[in-house]
Parts: structure tokens; sequence; C-alpha cells
């Protein structure tokens, strides 16, 4: 019993000394063009905080922020499902759902802006399967379209870079719904 356990440790030690030859291996192939391509898609984002099955959620609250009364208290963040649909009513087809986080990031309780993660997956059609992300500030309270960062995609959309047009079409001040319209330029292979 006693061999034995010296043994295992002599095992343990050697290997332990033993010295490991590795290296590092990449490969690079040459001369291979991908063609880009250029997709406009055109939808409409239902951002839904109200009722039975909100499709936003506030997730986190900062401490120091329970009396503060807006829809949407600096620091707080709120996880999201949102349908995507052709038109602008609850009535267009869905042709899928942005999944993701926003940040409130204004301090100022006068205004409103958030920093934005989400996938922008598609279910219907020729890019079903496929999304892109977009991660960016999303100054909200600025008049007219506003201007997000597609930063990747994946699908038919893999390496998408990019960028999106948003233009709030419909806000319910007291209970923070919104239906947002969504032009896209996506650059990808």
């Amino acid at each position: 019993m006693e061999g034995s356990r010296f043994v295992l440790v002599l095992a343990l030690a050697l290997t332990a000394i033993t010295p490991t030859l590795s290296t590092y291996h990449s490969a690079t192939l040459l001369n291979v063009r991908h063609r880009e391509k250029v997709t406009h898609l055109h939808f409409y984002l239902f951002d839904i905080i109200s009722g039975t099955k909100p499709s936003a959620v506030e997730v986190a609250r900062p401490k120091g922020t329970k009396y503060d009364k807006s829809a949407t208290p600096f620091g707080s963040v709120w996880a999201i499902d949102d349908a995507l649909r052709e038109g602008p009513e609850f009535t267009s087809k869905v042709v899928g759902n942005a999944q993701g986080l926003y940040v409130s990031s204004v301090q100022d309780e006068n205004s409103l802006g958030l920093v934005m993660y989400a996938d922008f997956g598609f279910t219907t059609g020729k890019f079903n399967g496929s999304s892109f992300s977009v991660f960016s500030r999303n100054p909200i309270m600025e008049p007219g379209e506003r201007e997000l960062a597609v930063v990747g995609g994946r699908g038919r959309f893999r390496m998408a870079k990019g960028f999106v047009k948003v233009k709030t079409q419909f806000l319910n001040v007291t209970n923070g719904d919104a239906i947002l319209e969504y032009k896209v330029t996506l650059v990808h292979y």
C-alpha cells in the first residue's frame, strides 16, 4: 500500500515537471474572395411594457431610484422579446423577434436614452433562421430618425455590418408601450 502511494506521487511529480511540446496552429486561406451583399429590411418593432404578457420587462433597478417615477429610471435594465411585424398594426404579420437587453443610460430625468443590445431574428421568409445584432446607443428623445450600429449576424447575415434607422411610430408616455419603424441596411457575405 505504501509503495503504491509512493509510485503514484512519483508519477504525478514527474508529470508536473515534464516539458510539454505544443505549438500554436492557424491556417489562412489565400485568394479566397467573398462577394459582399447588401440587404435592405423594413419592419416594425413592438415594445410592449403594459398588460398581462409584456414583451419588455424590467429585470434590475439600482438602489436610489425607487422614488424615480419615470418609466425607465437611470441604470434600470430591461429584457426584451419584442415582435417584429410587417406593418405598424397589431394585426400585421409577425416576421420575427428582437431579443436582448436595454439599459437606461441617461441621468437627466427630462430625457430618455438607452444602450441597447438586441439580436433581431427572423422566423419567416427567405431570412428564416437568420439574424443580425445591434449594440448601440439609442437616444429615444431625439426627433426624427435615430441611427444604431449593426455589429454582427448569423445565417444569411453572417459577418453583418451596417446601420439601422429607427423612427418612433407610436409611444404611450403613460405606460411606455412603443411601436418603432426599423429601416435596416446590412452588408454581409
